[in-house]
């Protein structure tokens, strides 16, 4: 038996199709694709799907199947993908979820582990739940450390938005590290609760940070000096016009969720936007880039 499946996960956000209608085209792209199986979840407008396939292909094999297969239905697209254990991973025992080093000086750790926090590093507490972003996926591992890089050099968080926000994850790094505030934005209002509670596991006034559902940066005005965006190519890509007019002078991006393949697609968009590369980072087939504003 493999040690691991790949995951790919889709939401299709269509308020005026039926909950059977939605699930029956999740279903039929799943095993049109080569699906070994697949966990569905409802939402109030749409439904979410995890679709999970075998490990003896790449992950990129799989991704193009199910783009394939999802070519008729637009309002489907893909949030997150990666790779599953072979084994009970929500489990909320002792030994699920360990503590995990981040960077050189961040700490991610479910709340069951609180007293175990290694000295010299900030905590950064998250309920492992239904939203991505539990820190031990490599994409917000290379959020992370880019964020703390930027730091490192100097940068300063000041306000902050966090696109595709799931767990909160990236949020709450932010004000830990000396963010003055933040926006917390989810195209899923499912997920604002969760975040709620993530906050308060680390002990943030909620007053310094605003939920809300939308789309990407459509609508958003203001001006930030970090924008957060963990997500897939596809959806970068589509955001990236709107994100220089968005930064303050000097202000960073920080995008990830694409794999090591994707770089040069995402690098032949980016000429145009007008922003420098500050920073590159891989984690084994992942890749994310943080990129500045002119001072």
């Amino acid at each position: 038996m493999a040690s691991y499946w790949w995951y790919v996960t889709v939401l299709l956000c269509n308020a005026e199709s039926g909950r059977e209608e939605n699930e029956e085209i999740l279903y039929s792209a799943a095993e049109i694709s080569g699906s070994i199986g697949t966990e569905i979840q409802e939402l109030p407008n749409g439904a979410r799907m995890r679709i999970y396939y075998r490990s003896d292909e790449d992950l990129a094999l799989w991704r193009g199947r199910l783009l394939d297969a999802l070519d008729p239905w637009p309002d489907v697209r893909i949030e997150d993908m990666g790779k599953m254990e072979n084994q009970q991973w929500a489990s909320r025992s002792e030994d699920a979820f360990p503590p995990l080093r981040v960077g050189g000086g961040m700490v991610v750790m479910a709340p069951w582990h609180k007293g175990k926090e290694p000295e010299g590093r900030t905590p950064i507490y998250i309920n492992p739940g239904s939203a991505f972003g539990t820190g031990y996926h490599e994409s917000t591992q290379i959020a992370l450390e880019l964020f703390e890089r930027y730091l490192d050099r100097g940068g300063e968080a000041g306000n902050v938005i966090d696109v595709g926000a799931g767990s909160g994850i990236l949020t709450i790094a932010a004000l830990k590290l000396g963010a003055a505030s933040a926006r917390s934005r989810d195209i899923d209002p499912a997920v604002l609760d969760e975040i709620k509670c993530n906050l308060a596991q680390n002990g943030i006034d909620p007053s310094l940070v605003t939920l809300e559902t939308g789309d990407l940066l459509s609508g958003v005005k203001g001006s930030f000096g970090v924008i957060f965006a963990n997500i897939l190519l596809d959806p970068l890509l589509e955001m990236l016009p709107s994100v220089r007019g968005l930064l303050v002078p000097g202000g960073t991006v920080i995008f990830s969720g694409m794999t090591a393949r994707e770089r040069e697609s995402f690098m032949a968009a980016f000429e145009d936007t007008g922003l420098a590369i500050s920073d590159e980072l891989s984690k084994e087939e992942w890749w994310g880039v943080a990129a500045q504003s002119p001072a």
